[in-house]
């Protein structure tokens, strides 16, 4: 009754309360990427009973407590035989512990090599079996034996020892980790050595279990599996997902481990080939965009390397696009029903107050349509658009997407959509998702099982989501033809490159994913080489080729998305209006009916043409004869710029001489006023320094002269496609735009 009593009036101690475990970052497939290190500077895994292999834990019995199962915590016998060898030789002879005497040393930390030590270490034991069960236990005691150097726990052995769950040792392996406990210091696996001294207390346990049947076991040997240190696998990601997520014993995230090799091969084989030419850092990000998963992230080139700052994460760090931000531009400018594909826009010279941009070839290519803008990344059409964009500005729709600015929209002005503010590498991923998710914006994502989503944002039209992507699909690829990119699936790719060539980018849509390459330095050196087209691009698609070669899928037609307001007419190839019906030449395109700013063309137009002369009339008075011509009838700004860019177009021959002026005036168009606006403040600072209010009207071809009037007071005389400069006293004015031809447009103006 006394033992009994004593027996149940053992206090309980704890188990494994207050015991730090580290944490295991796997990727999507089950891989480990990390195992964290513990306070205490420990790899120790916190893995259930359940969890770990029959195997092993019938080894570890065998080998350390053959009856663990049927004493008290204590096995008097070999107990006894331990304290009568003391008495006798003055010595601690070893082999008396049980595992519930050993978990009561590691769990407590006692010297157990002393008398008091012993004892206590005997009745932490027999408090352990009087209040936890035998799979307890022995449970606790997986989790804290030590398995050599600072690795503790046959979860954290498994997996680095093996690069496999304790769930999946094989018998020989659950062996080799059975019998490091007893001499953890000797017995460790060391990567790249025979390991002589576990295979040696291998072939004792077997030759103490008496297994007859794994005799062609006895003369194996083990090596640690040689492989990357768990903790170097995506170690940016690693460390960006252990800092947003409070750690429990296993973190599943999205990534990839195999695509992530895929990445992080191309980057180490590119900066090699390339680092002649000043090319030694690159980061890149892999998403899918169905799912907004991240499947591979490299934050640098080398994790490891301080030279180039490895271990700042360049998806992560801001950075200035380039012209990554440009089809934002052009999508919204879609949305604002500014542009169509096909609408001419103009790439010449224009400045924007003290704002003069210009491209990235210094030359400037006249009448240009949006797409092929796009496609070749102008620059001053892009701004334009840009200068012409209301709610949301590019200002706005980027602060709605959630893109850090920090300064306020004037501080940047129009260089916005030329890399005039710093964006990160994820930002650029997630809005370029939203161009393939039909303008909807959504977070990505880190972890495979999160248990909430937020919802998504509608940030564009699914139109013009769809036509932007369209027009990124006809950017051509580098170093191919037109033929050899028929053998491609599409791809939907940009480039862009910073002011003073700081930072290279390529950002590409395609099959299922968004991928993003950077090039650069992250202090900021400038490099003439740091150009997106020929730094970065070639990795890009050098990383989709290897993608596309590990899982090869059918490449699916880029339609527009169902139910969509989208329609595929013919237009004409020249003015990229809808075609009249002297249009020669014809091409098919999609607009947004409704918002598209569509007309019929007017430039190709039919005229009499005198065929003696080959010069034009106006009627057939059956004096001549006459043939009927088509001929390009262009804005006088518009020919302008043709002309300065080299571009003949086929303009109509001027009138016969005989024609009075009264028959011309009543033919074609007149001047159509574009400057200055209706109402308009002037500036204090107005004086005979300054030019004064620039008079400029769009007109016909074959119009030379353009003559000004304000009221009935003549201004001044210039050439159709040049400005004239007034300088006014405040006041309501009728100006007057009067062609060579007779024909004349006025507008009245408040000048405040």
């Amino acid at each position: 009754m006394a033992l009994a009593a004593v027996w149940l009036a053992l206090p309980k101690p704890p188990l494994l309360d207050g015991i730090d475990f580290s944490t295991r970052v796997r990727d999507r497939n089950g891989n480990v990427l990390r195992v964290t290190l513990t306070r205490d500077q420990k790899y120790r895994v916190w893995t259930p009973l359940r969890e770990i292999s029959p195997s092993l834990i019938d080894a570890t019995v065998r080998f350390e407590d053959k009856y663990f199962a049927e004493h008290p915590g204590v096995n008097p016998v070999p107990l006894l035989r331990a304290a009568w060898n003391l008495v006798s030789t003055g010595h601690p002879r070893a082999g008396a512990s049980t595992i519930t005497m050993q978990l009561a040393r590691l769990r407590f930390h006692l010297h157990t090599r002393t008398l008091s030590g012993k004892l206590r270490q005997i009745l932490y034991a027999i408090e352990l079996e009087r209040h936890f069960s035998k799979n307890e236990i022995l449970e606790a005691y997986l989790n804290l034996a030590p398995y050599g150097r600072n690795i503790e726990g046959t979860g954290a052995a498994s997996e680095i020892y093996f690069s496999k769950t304790a769930a999946r040792l094989s018998g020989p392996e659950a062996v080799a980790l059975s019998v490091i406990p007893q001499s953890p210091t000797r017995r460790a696996l060391i990567v790249g050595r025979e390991n002589e001294r576990l295979t040696v207390a291998q072939q004792r346990w077997y030759a103490r279990a008496n297994v007859h049947d794994s005799r062609e076991l006895l003369g194996q040997t083990f090596r640690a599996v040689a492989r990357p240190r768990p903790e170097l696998a995506a170690p940016h990601f690693v460390q960006s997902v252990l800092a947003s997520t409070t750690a429990g014993p296993d973190v599943i995230t999205t990534l990839d481990l195999s695509l992530q090799r895929i990445l992080e091969r191309r980057v180490a084989d590119y900066i090699a080939r390339n680092r002649q030419r000043g090319i030694e850092n690159a980061a890149a990000l892999l998403i899918d965009f169905r799912t907004m998963d991240v499947l591979a992230s490299v934050g640098s080139a080398d994790f490891s390397k301080p030279e180039i700052q490895g271990q700042v994460d360049g998806t992560r760090r801001p950075r200035s696009p380039g012209s990554t931000l440009k089809p934002l531009v052009y999508a919204l400018a879609l949305d604002q029903g500014r542009i169509h594909p096909l609408t001419l826009l103009k790439d010449a010279p224009h400045s924007f107050g003290d704002y003069n941009p210009e491209n990235f070839d210094r030359e400037f290519l006249g009448p240009i349509r949006a797409a092929d803008a796009l496609a070749r990344s102008r620059n001053v059409p892009a701004v334009t658009l840009a200068s012409e964009l209301a709610h949301p500005t590019l200002y706005e729709f980027l602060r709605s997407a959630g893109v850090s600015l920090p300064h306020l929209e004037s501080y940047y002005g129009l260089s916005l959509p030329l890399g005039g503010a710093e964006v990160t590498m994820e930002d650029l991923v997630r809005l370029y998702a939203a161009l393939a998710n039909g303008g909807k914006l959504q977070p990505l994502r880190h972890f495979l099982h999160e248990s909430s989503r937020p919802a998504s944002t509608r940030l564009l039209s699914p139109e013009a989501a769809f036509l932007t992507l369209d027009m990124l699909g006809q950017i051509p690829r580098p170093g191919l033809t037109n033929t050899d990119s028929s053998r491609y699936a599409q791809i939907f790719w940009k480039t862009g490159t910073s002011h003073g060539f700081r930072d290279a980018w390529s950002i590409a849509v395609f099959d299922h994913y968004v991928l993003a390459v950077w090039i650069g330095n992250f202090d900021g050196r400038r490099n003439a080489a740091f150009i997106g087209r020929t730094a970065a691009a070639p990795l890009l698609f050098q990383m989709i080729d290897a993608l596309r070669a590990s899982a090869p899928s059918r490449p699916e037609p880029h339609l527009p998305p169902p139910g969509s307001n989208l329609k595929r007419v013919e237009f004409c190839s020249v003015s990229g209006q809808l075609p009249g019906p002297s249009c020669p030449h014809r091409t098919e395109g999609w607009f947004i009916p409704g918002i598209s700013p569509i007309s019929t063309c007017d430039v190709h137009r039919e005229v009499l043409v005198d065929a003696a002369t080959g010069l034009r009339v106006i009627q057939d008075d059956g004096t001549r004869t006459l043939k009927r011509e088509v001929y390009e009838f262009w804005p006088s700004d518009l020919l302008a710029l043709f002309d300065r860019a080299g571009v003949p177009r086929k303009l109509p021959p001027p009138f016969l001489s005989t024609i009075g002026n009264d028959l011309l005036s009543r033919s074609g168009h007149g001047p159509k006023i574009t400057l200055p606006a209706d109402e308009m403040t002037l500036s204090r600072s107005n004086s005979a320094n300054t030019p004064g209010i620039p008079l400029r009207a769009e007109t016909e071809s074959g119009v030379r002269k353009l003559y000004w009037f304000a009221d009935k007071t003549f201004l001044g005389a210039c050439d159709a496609h040049e400005v004239l400069c007034w300088k006014p006293a405040p006041g309501v004015y009728e100006l007057t735009a009067l062609d060579d031809h007779g024909r004349s447009a006025s507008r009245s103006v408040i000048l405040r």
